[in-house]
């Protein structure tokens, strides 16, 4: 295994080939008003087992980076620049969920972000809150009139409403640090019986971390092993990619993947929760398909007979549905291939019209195969240096904002294999450093990119209002996050 990701390292990653941008009418779904009832209602009436994960082990340092900048700005006797973000975070302070009176008034700039950053103790003697060395999970986001809720609650309240199971109890299971685990879990003593009985349902929380074992060496800028000051090969997290161990190991007919940071204050939840509910309604309605054509396919094979009406109509609904064209592929293999390209793991994933976000793109490119598939890209895995990659890229309509769907069981009823299904040739390389020293570090493939490469992918258009990231701590001075 080491010796893959030395290679890997040695050789680099090949950018993927582009078809073209995926954008509406070509690669992404535009649903009218009907569309969206029927999938809603579709979505409604299911039975099965709903889930909803939630990468939760990220860090809150960078979302606090600009407060850590100022705070050593202080430190060292310089004042806060006026139109730094320190500075508006500070003059704002009383429109954060974090903040009350007691703990704040009077504090110095200095105080008032070592308080909110580290240990400094509030107005009050409270110990800092400490977020910059906290999951972004477990900061306040949001206040409310008689409450105040951190991100990972916001998950709870969203479950309720949309990721709710046929016998009432909402599974929501969240990828954590070891080292913050047993805070979510405070958070949950403290709050979940509340919002059981405001919102009439059960709760099964569970929780997994980041496998060790998919941890990757790090290397020299001369591609050898980078030893750490006690001579042992230095070890770094595999990225989000890591978590595909932990999305198979979850047992569900329907499996939610959302973001942490990616919540909004509940007087705006309506719209996220009805177009969850459409694109889960999708999901069923291609699932129902594949399911169809997969036990039609079984009998054709098994009787041993042809029937190219049948074959013609599966080609044109991965066309149609998936934007999967096909190689030529000789006729005595041909119920054989397409069985294999109907029975994958499925994803409808949301994707919202650029507005600057960031965010990794939807693209239609060329697989090993010669076939074609939707896929999400990121920057990395994009030639810069073709034109014609460029051009794609400037005339990308929309981008990927992590709001997926997924069936990770087959027609059958038995959970995919997830490792099947992986692009290795799509990992990220980047420049990192350790104590100062220059090294070069690996991904996986990542969870949404390369690690469901081989996915069958439905993009549906949805709109801005359902992508409320939080990605540095004045995002949550945004309306989207405000009370009012």
């Amino acid at each position: 295994m080491e010796d893959r990701f030395i290679e890997n390292y040695r050789k680099g990653f090949p950018f993927l080939k582009l078809v073209a941008a995926a954008t509406p009418g070509r690669g992404i779904v535009v649903m009218d008003g009907i569309a969206q009832q029927e999938a809603v209602a579709r979505y409604d009436g299911f039975r099965g087992r709903v889930v909803k994960f939630v990468p939760a082990s990220g860090a809150a340092s960078r979302m606090f980076k600009d407060l850590f900048e100022g705070r050593d700005a202080l430190a060292a006797g310089k004042g806060l620049e006026s139109d730094s973000k320190a500075r508006k975070f500070v003059d704002n302070i009383d429109r954060f969920a974090f903040y009350s009176r007691e703990d704040f008034a009077g504090l110095s700039d200095y105080k008032v972000i070592d308080h909110v950053i580290g240990q400094g103790l509030s107005a009050s003697g409270k110990p800092g809150l400490d977020y910059g060395n906290r999951p972004k999970g477990q900061v306040l986001f949001h206040r409310y009139d008689d409450e105040v809720r951190t991100a990972f609650e916001e998950h709870l309240v969203e479950g309720a409403m949309y990721a709710r199971s046929a016998d009432g109890v909402v599974h929501i299971h969240s990828t954590v640090s070891p080292a913050h685990q047993a805070g979510f879990e405070k958070i949950l003593r403290e709050t979940v019986a509340k919002y059981e009985e405001r919102f009439g349902c059960k709760y099964d929380i569970s929780f997994s971390v980041q496998d060790p074992s998919t941890d990757i060496i790090a290397v020299n800028e001369d591609n050898t092993p980078f030893l750490k000051a006690d001579g042992k090969p230095l070890y770094r997290p595999g990225g989000h990619g890591a978590l595909l161990r932990n999305l198979a190991a979850v047992d569900g007919d329907i499996i939610f993947l959302k973001n942490i940071d990616n919540v909004v204050h509940q007087r705006l939840i309506e719209d996220t929760v009805r177009w969850k509910k459409v694109l889960a309604g999708k999901l069923l309605e291609v699932r129902s398909v594949i399911c169809r054509y997969l036990n039609a396919l079984d009998e054709l094979m098994e009787a041993g007979v042809d029937d190219p009406c049948l074959l013609d109509e599966i080609k044109d609904f991965l066309s149609r549905e998936f934007c999967v064209t096909l190689p030529k592929v000789p006729c005595e293999i041909l119920p054989q291939y397409l069985h294999a390209k109907l029975n994958r793991p499925i994803r409808v994933c949301g994707m919202v019209k650029n507005e600057g976000e960031p965010g990794g793109g939807p693209y239609i490119v060329y697989d090993a195969d010669g076939s074609t598939s939707l896929q999400i890209l990121e920057g990395a895995q994009l030639d810069m240096n073709d034109r014609s990659t460029v051009a794609m890229l400037k005339g990308s309509t929309h981008f990927n904002p992590v709001d997926v769907v997924c069936s990770t069981t087959d027609y059958l009823g038995r959970k995919f294999d997830l490792q099947r299904f992986v692009d290795p040739e799509t990992g990220f390389i980047s420049s990192k450093s350790y104590e100062g020293r220059p090294l070069k570090a690996q991904e996986l493939p990542g969870l949404w990119n390369g690690s469901m490469s081989n996915w069958n992918t439905v993009f549906v258009e949805v709109p801005l209002i359902t992508f409320n990231p939080v990605k540095t701590v004045l995002d949550l001075l945004r309306p989207e996050h405000q009370p009012r």
